[in-house]
C-alpha cells in the first residue's frame, strides 16, 4: 500500500480571517463555517479525526492550531491559522 497523499494547503482563505493570536493566546473560532457537520477528516497536525476546519479549509483541531502557533511564532505570522473577524458592537459606537 502507498502512503496517504498529502493535502496541499489553499493559497487563499475560504472566508476572511481576522487577527493572528499571540503565541499562548486562544483562537476565537465562533463562525459555524469552522465546523463540518458531514465528515471528520484527519487533522493536518496530529492526524486524529476532526470536524473542525481552518479558514483555508484545512482539517485541524483548534487546540492543535493554537499549539502550532505557540511552537512556530515566526511562521504563524503568515496567517495559516487566525481568529475570526469580530463584528463591531453597538456600544463601541461613541457618537450620539
Amino acid at each position: 500500500m502507498s502512503a496517504p497523499a498529502r493535502r496541499r494547503r489553499r493559497t487563499s482563505p475560504l472566508w476572511e480571517p481576522g487577527l493572528i493570536p499571540v503565541p499562548g493566546q486562544l483562537l476565537d473560532w465562533r463562525d459555524n463555517r469552522h465546523f463540518d457537520g458531514w465528515q471528520d477528516l484527519a487533522c493536518v497536525l496530529c492526524e486524529q479525526p476532526t470536524p473542525m476546519r481552518s479558514h483555508f479549509g484545512e482539517p485541524v483541531h483548534k487546540t492543535c492550531a493554537e499549539n502550532w502557533i505557540s511552537a512556530n511564532p515566526t511562521e504563524a505570522r503568515l496567517g495559516r491559522f487566525a481568529s475570526d473577524i469580530q463584528p463591531k458592537r453597538a456600544r463601541d459606537n461613541d457618537h450620539a
